[in-house]
């Protein structure tokens, strides 16, 4: 049995996600991967830092933030460290950073990502930020150190569309990446295909808990964007800045737009697309009316897609949820196992 010891950097909802799988699938993943996870440490902006170099008891955790809100019934284990002073202090093999994502600077979570990969701890990551700004210089910040950067829940949460395209279609040579990377605007633009105006599909989407107070991050295809950023470091090794991806959001179409692509066996969706044409790396996200023989049209509601476009096997299609407490927490889950279970670390 191999003891895997973790510092936590946020106790959100992914880290409380993470937790609860430890709750549930800790004895299944000792038996079939011989691999013991522990929290060895939290630290968290609002709800306080905790070390105990046995490890902490997951549903411990989990029973002191429903409570209260925070760790302070768990006293006994309270420390006054920092996130860095987490990360440098805390016995552990691997730091999950789930810090609140940052598409301009990248910050906290970046320092914190970089911090760790010195001192040659394994990081995963659920955070868009520094994946989107500075993958490529991680990655090698990582190598150099001898230890490895895991961001697969940072584009389609749990679905894998990093260790598909990197590790499976890999020999296969991808040519072309195109997708449904938010599932918020893919869901609005489904109510509205039912019949909604774009304001109801918003507000119902609000209500639900899919879009945000501010959507624009969602509907602007901001989020869109920074995914495909990943995507491009991930996969071709390039540094896409944010504002040189040309970008167009959902708000303009119309209820009347979506039922006249209807009336032509087409429908509307908001694709992200990447694509090397030559020396050029070429990237967009924008609503495209699609013939519905097309396998992202028949992807609906809050569900993210993205369809590989390669040499050998032509497109392969991945389908899932992109987004979700459990969903995100089981991408950390996928990132540890490869980094763990094959005698890599």
């Amino acid at each position: 049995m191999k003891t895997v010891r973790l510092a936590m950097i946020g106790f959100g909802n992914v880290g409380q996600g993470f937790a609860q799988l430890l709750v549930g699938e800790g004895n299944r993943l000792r038996q079939q991967y011989g691999l013991d996870f522990k929290i060895v440490a939290v630290s968290d902006r609002t709800k306080g830092s905790l070390h105990r170099t046995s490890g902490l008891e997951p549903q411990a955790l989990l029973d002191a933030v429903r409570q209260a809100g925070d760790f302070s019934a768990l006293s006994e284990d309270t420390t006054a460290w920092d996130a860095l002073q987490t990360i440098q202090n805390a016995p552990c093999e691997a730091v999950l950073e789930l810090s609140d994502t940052n598409l301009q600077t990248g910050e906290p979570a970046l320092t914190h990502i970089a911090l760790a990969l010195r001192l040659g701890r394994h990081v995963v990551t659920a955070n868009k930020g520094p994946a989107a700004l500075r993958y490529p210089e991680l990655a090698r910040l990582a190598h150099t150190h001898g230890c490895q950067l895991g961001v697969e829940g940072a584009v389609m949460s749990g679905t894998p569309a990093i260790h598909l395209g990197l590790d499976l279609l890999r020999a296969a040579v991808i040519r072309r990446v195109e997708g449904i990377l938010n599932g918020t605007s893919n869901f609005i633009l489904t109510q509205m295909e039912a019949g909604l105006e774009y304001a109801a599909a918003l507000r119902q989407a609000q209500e639900l808990g899919y879009a945000e107070a501010d959507p624009s991050g969602d509907v602007e295809g901001y989020d869109a964007a920074a995914k495909l950023a990943i995507l491009s470091a991930v996969l071709f090794g390039e540094t896409l800045p944010l504002e040189k991806i040309q970008r167009q959001g959902i708000t303009a179409l119309s209820q009347a737009d979506l039922a006249s692509a209807a009336r032509r066996s087409e429908r509307w969706k908001l694709v992200a697309s990447l694509e090397r044409r030559g020396e050029t790396l070429q990237a967009q996200v924008a609503p495209v009316s699609l013939p519905l023989s097309h396998p992202l049209a028949g992807v609906s509601g809050a569900t993210n897609a993205l369809v590989y476009t390669t040499d050998l096997l032509g497109p392969v299609t991945l389908i899932g949820p992109g987004a979700g407490r459990l969903e995100t927490a089981y991408a950390l889950l996928t990132d540890l196992l490869a980094i763990f279970s094959a005698g890599s670390a």
